[in-house]
């Protein structure tokens, strides 16, 4: 006698329900790596072409390759997304919020200093367009959305570029001069004091307030205490060391435009030379991360720190910018 035996019915959904799940989650994993990958290095100097450069359009074109990747690279524009995974994950928008700093410093700078010859010269309108178009918050996703206003400002920035290398626009300038990279580097030189006092806070640190050194008469709002612990969240630690990538890596691929834009002005003040250490500062912090999370020990512990491997190729940049800014200045 032989028995037909029926498998349950439930028991198959069941089973077909979780396979379904792994099968999605198998999936989100391999989108959140493949979207997580920083993106490649590129040079500026591929994007001038093989022509006598116009003076500027080195920075202004790397500075609108830039911005197109932080839009354009795998995944998009991550910073405003509301949808699963991307919704779940953190150390790209930390990255990309590195990134847009420093765009929004470097479109700062063009407006109010590199394309104006004094101080009461006009400014550009293009410039005084793609501004404020980069201000708008990170993480705002609709009505108007982040990227369309950060597009608006890409696309101010290549009509500026445009007018640059067109003779019949006599009033479009760039002025690769000492003074004007001065003032740029001095806000560059407070991005990376700043990223790396983010840093070493990785593991609490116990600071002296500094803050009126110098001057007997000034002065503050509030009293504070002449010591401070300062310490990040560990669940910030990750976000601090990515968005000191995103800054490396934009700065890194600004400065070696400016390299070529001003090369002239760096020969005559001997000061290619450290720029050139800052650069070499900025490719070490950008070494590949080969561990699956950032791990952040105790600053002499068993485990490694990256953040406080990653404020040592920062506090080395910034060293090497205050070279620069005080050779542009006396050299």
């Amino acid at each position: 006698m032989y028995f037909e035996v029926k498998e349950d019915e439930s028991v198959k959904s069941l089973w077909a329900g979780v396979v379904g799940i792994v099968v999605i989650l198998v999936l989100m994993i391999g989108l959140t790596f493949y979207i997580s990958d920083e993106p490649e290095q590129f040079s500026p100097a591929a994007l001038i072409g093989a022509d006598k450069p116009v003076i500027g359009s080195a920075t202004v074109l790397t500075l609108v390759n830039v911005s197109q990747i932080l839009l354009n690279k795998p995944g998009g524009y991550l910073s405003n997304d509301v949808a699963p995974p991307m919704v779940l994950m953190d150390d790209m928008p930390a990255w990309e919020f590195g990134v847009l700093t420093q765009v929004r410093d470097l479109v700062r700078s063009l407006r109010n200093d590199f394309s104006r010859s004094q101080t009461q010269s006009m400014e550009h309108a293009l410039l005084a367009m793609a501004d404020p178009q980069f201000s708008l918050p990170n993480d705002s996703w609709m009505l108007p959305s982040s990227e369309g206003e950060y597009q608006k400002g890409i696309d101010a920035l290549i009509e500026y570029e445009h007018k640059l290398r067109e003779t019949g626009h006599r009033d479009t300038q760039f002025y690769a001069r000492a003074d004007n990279l001065r003032s740029w580097l001095a806000l560059v030189q407070k991005r990376l004091g700043g990223t790396a006092q983010r840093l070493a806070a990785s593991v609490g640190e116990r600071r002296i307030n500094i803050d009126l050194a110098g001057d007997s008469a000034a002065r503050q709002s509030t009293e504070v205490d002449p010591v401070n612990l300062i310490t990040t969240p560990w669940m910030d630690i990750d976000d601090v060391f990515y968005e000191a990538r995103g800054t490396s890596w934009a700065l890194l691929h600004f400065l070696r435009a400016i390299e070529i834009d001003f090369a002239a002005v760096l020969e005559k003040k001997n000061a290619r030379v450290s720029l050139r250490q800052i650069i070499v500062a900025l490719e070490g912090s950008l070494q590949e991360v080969t561990s699956p999370m950032v791990l952040n020990g105790g600053g002499f512990g068993f485990m490694a720190n990256y953040s406080l491997a990653m404020t040592s190729y920062i506090s080395r940049a910034n060293a090497a910018l205050i070279e620069l800014r005080t050779l542009l200045s006396d050299g």
